[in-house]
């Protein structure tokens, strides 16, 4: 699921699909009197919710507990049975009618969702249809006495209207439905089915009607179910049973009750080792997989589950399933199982063989971090899904493997913090918890196995896609966030948000404290956005409202520049002033790394409220020799969408460096000009990872005018990320497996990115290069800045080291472009040097290419570039 999403968001901030116009410094747009608004809390606390952020005094919520027994025909992909739901109403209302969830209707033809989707589908369209649930009868039970229902079913929605209103303060009804329906195939990529070389495998979710959640905020919460945005449930017990041919292995939310009457004696005794074991053991193998032998010969068995706290539960069930376990280790010497179920064809060790290790270590990291784990079972379940959570049991894609493995079953366990501990509503704040929760998965992913899968990502890089001009805000339902934005609104920018408070404005040890808190605080209840806000707020000790509103309720952006270097007295020696600047509407912390001519250097870290004052702000900084660089933010930690601008030199370039000597040195430092003009043809072979997946790079170039390039991801069938064939003026693009046109104005800058040595052109009639007055930092090495307008009119601006001629970055000069680093330049045999690595981002993840082949003169045939 990551990878698709890094994948999208790599190529739609490619270059050469960019809006082919010039990029201008633009004029300030910042106003502090909207950043540090001291209204942003409009309201007040109430005995319900305190205005510290906590439940309050008199602070309610509705249970509901289920009693489900289903069967399982997997002849004609079928449940039926029913759900028994015991309902109390602690609030202090009396409630004249009930709402339930019935999502299953979703699949129907004729479902909101349906209609609501776009023409060209995506993950959460309908693939196909079914009738939905099927309602046999609806009976309620009440003081002893069972009468039908009055009740009525909308869409999503089903409302059974009351003859005596339910009491307030504690009453209780029972409700028992009668139903039916066909397991979708593709299920909004959170139920459904695979038919695999063994046997079908089955993701069952949304499975039974369930209740609807009344609140103190809105009364009942009744926004249907389009297929985005996800769940808000009330927290209850869960008694269910399914029964299902007797050779399928069934794995679900909470403990098995009855593991005597449903598993053989081998697989009994193999349990028992695996509750003991911090190694992976397996309870079924591929053995017995290929055999269908290890099971109870009878014609179906029941398999009972229980499932206490909960908000909801889930199962999976296959004959095809190799099953594994281990023990999970929690604080206090309690115990917990990690296990994972999967087909036979995702096993091995670079795939499904670690599911389970990636199960214990998550929820072993989490439980330490944050707040314990609260089931029996944490389950990882190989199938149709590519990646869904559940209470104990999450469904992931079967053919991710290693570093997409790690990714998927880290993301969809921490859910089980978010937002089946805390328990938010999903249906209207995503960010709740696909933010905080792709928050902790970086915090974990950080620690799990050394760092194994961490990829730090390049904040100012992935600027330009998270904060671009279609954004949405954070603050939106996920049916209103637009498809291309749900991964950054939802998941990134919350994210990051959170990051930046633990690492730039609260520090570890608050930010920790304050966390934690909100968890402990809110654990199986339901708090809003300002019940977050107020409780970071209190816990930590500072006003964040200015934070609250820039980062989560607007679409603003980020650049901070530096504007002059000055001195005192104009003194080198009795110090510098450093005047720095807030060109757009967000204010951040600051940090400038400093560096003297003398080889000294020092970090400054500023605080957001320098920027009470406006957007200009000078600070002192206590050098002894001139300014040699001052470079904010050098990690690349905030998300500044221009970062050409967080440098500055204080040494002016030496007169009589030309654009030209800069140019030939570089041609010098690679091996000459007469040397690259002897390349006719070159073929360069790389590889990469983008989200712990691999990727090979195939790059070919032909003299004068032919180039191409193909990007596959070889463990998804060879899947194209990209494929670009350029022959004189003919240019074919392919993304994900189709071919798609490129607009006239476009083709200049494809040219433009993948000519070979454009060096060797810019002396020619209708090239122009001009050399910046002042130097450019790349990587703590200052650079002479070039840019060249080619006879098309493309602005390229291009930056070579100043110590040994080479190219280190190359920029097109258009909106929403990204930089390209170039580095470890070394000898492809003919005296010529590339660059054997080269840094890009995809949608906020890094992506290196490194080169481990590379051949010169091969005769390539034009057939290639076609």
């Amino acid at each position: 699921m990551k990878f698709y999403k890094a994948l999208l968001l790599l190529i739609t901030i490619a270059a050469y699909s960019a809006k082919a116009q010039k990029t201008d410094q633009p004029s300030t747009k910042y106003d502090q009197h909207k950043v540090f608004n001291p209204l942003f809390y409009f309201g007040k606390g109430n005995e319900f919710r305190s205005a510290s952020g906590a439940p309050g005094a008199k602070y309610w919520q509705n249970r509901a507990d289920y009693k489900i027994n289903v069967a399982l025909d997997t002849a004609q992909h079928r449940i039926t049975g029913s759900v028994t739901i015991t309902y109390t109403n602690n609030s202090p209302d009396a409630l004249s009618f009930l709402w339930l969830q019935t999502d299953q209707n979703i699949y129907r033809e004729d479902s909101r969702g349906q209609a609501a989707s776009v023409i060209e589908g995506g993950r959460f369209a309908n693939t196909s249809f079914t009738q939905g649930y099927e309602i046999k009868e609806v009976t309620l039970l009440k003081n002893g006495k069972a009468e039908k229902a009055n009740y009525l079913v909308n869409d999503t929605r089903m409302q059974i209207r009351l003859k005596d209103t339910l009491r307030a303060n504690g009453s209780k009804i029972q409700i028992k439905i009668d139903y039916a329906y066909t397991v979708p195939e593709y299920g909004t990529d959170r139920t459904g089915r695979l038919n695999t070389k063994y046997g079908w495998i089955y993701d069952i979710a949304q499975w039974y009607p369930r209740m609807e959640v009344y609140d103190d905020v809105s009364g009942w919460n009744t926004i249907p179910y389009l297929g985005s945005s996800e769940f808000y449930l009330e927290y209850g017990n869960f008694d269910y049973t399914i029964t299902a041919p007797a050779s399928l292995v069934i794995a679900g939310s909470g403990e098995l009750l009855n593991p005597t009457e449903v598993l053989t004696p081998t697989a009994l005794k193999r349990l028992a080792l695996a509750k003991a074991s911090d190694k992976t053991v397996f309870i079924k193998d591929s053995a017995d997989v290929v055999g269908n032998n290890d099971y109870i010969k009878k014609p179906t068995l029941t398999w009972h589950f229980f499932c206490e706290k909960s908000r909801d539960v889930a199962w999976a069930a296959s004959k095809a399933f190799v099953w594994d376990a281990a023990r999970i280790n929690l604080a206090n010497g309690k115990k917990a199982l990690a296990q994972s179920v999967y087909p036979l064809e995702s096993g091995g060790n670079k795939a499904y063989g670690r599911s389970t290790e990636y199960v214990k270590a998550a929820i072993e990291l989490y439980s330490a971090k944050w707040f314990e784990y609260t089931y029996p079972v944490a389950t990882n379940v190989g199938g149709p899904v590519s990646g869904m959570e559940y209470p104990g049991i999450v469904f992931c894609d079967y053919k991710s493997q290693t570093g997409e493995l790690w990714d998927v079953t880290n993301h969809e366990f921490g859910h089980n913090w978010f937002p089946m501990i805390v328990g938010s509503n999903e249906r209207k704040y995503a960010w709740m918890d696909e933010g905080f929760n792709t928050f902790i998965n970086k915090v974990d992913t950080k620690v799990f196995n050394n760092g194994e899968y961490y990829e730090k990502t390049d904040e100012q890089q992935a600027a330009t896609g998270n904060f671009n001009d279609h954004s949405d805000a954070i603050m939106n339902t996920p049916d209103v966030i637009q498809t291309d934005n749900m991964g950054v609104s939802s998941y990134v920018k919350p994210a990051l948000g959170l990051t930046i408070l633990r690492e730039q404005i609260l520090g570890e040890e608050r930010f920790d404290y304050a966390f934690r808190t909100y968890i402990k605080r809110w654990a199986f209840k339901h708090p809003t956005p300002f019940d977050f806000f107020h409780t970071m707020d209190n816990a930590a000790g500072e006003d964040l409202s200015w934070f609250w509103n820039e980062w989560f309720m607007t679409t603003w952006k980020l650049d901070q520049g530096v504007k002059d270097i000055d001195y005192k007295d104009d003194d080198v020696t009795k110090g510098a002033l450093i005047t720095i600047e807030n060109l757009e509407e967000m204010a951040l912390p600051v940090t400038a790394l400093i560096k003297e001519e003398n080889g000294k250097s020092g970090t400054v870290k500023l605080p957001a409220e320098i920027w009470q004052r406006g957007g200009i702000w000078t600070f002192p900084y206590k050098s002894t020799s001139k300014i040699l660089y001052v470079t904010l933010d050098p990690d690349h930690l905030l998300p500044d969408i221009n970062p050409e601008n967080n440098s500055m030199s204080g040494i002016l370039i030496p007169k009589g460096i030309t654009a030209a000597n800069v140019i030939d040195s570089y041609l010098n430092a690679v091996g000459g000009a007469t040397k690259l003009k002897g390349v006719k043809d070159l073929t360069i072979k790389a590889t990469s990872k983008l989200q712990g997946t691999e990727l090979v790079a195939v790059t070919k170039y032909k003299t004068p005018d032919k180039e191409s390039q193909e990007i596959l991801a070889p463990s998804f069938n060879n899947f194209v990320v990209l494929r670009v064939n350029i022959d004189a003026d003919s240019i074919r693009l392919v993304q994900f497996n189709k071919e798609l046109p490129i607009r006239k104005e476009d083709k200049s800058l494809a040219k433009a990115k993948y000519q070979l040595f454009p060096e060797l052109e810019y002396g020619k009639p209708g090239y122009k290069i001009e050399l910046a007055p002042n130097m450019q930092v790349i990587n703590n090495e200052l650079a002479y800045i070039v840019t060249v307008t080619n006879p098309n009119g493309v602005r390229v601006k291009n930056y070579y080291d100043q110590k040994n001629g080479y190219k280190v970055r190359k920029l097109t000069d258009v909106t929403n472009a990204t930089p390209t680093d170039y580095g470890n330049y070394q000898s492809i045999g003919t005296g010529v040097k590339i660059p054997f690595t080269e840094k890009t981002n995809a949608g906020g993840y890094p992506l290196e290419l490194k080169v481990n082949e590379a051949v010169v003169n091969s005769n390539i045939g034009d057939d290639v570039f076609k």
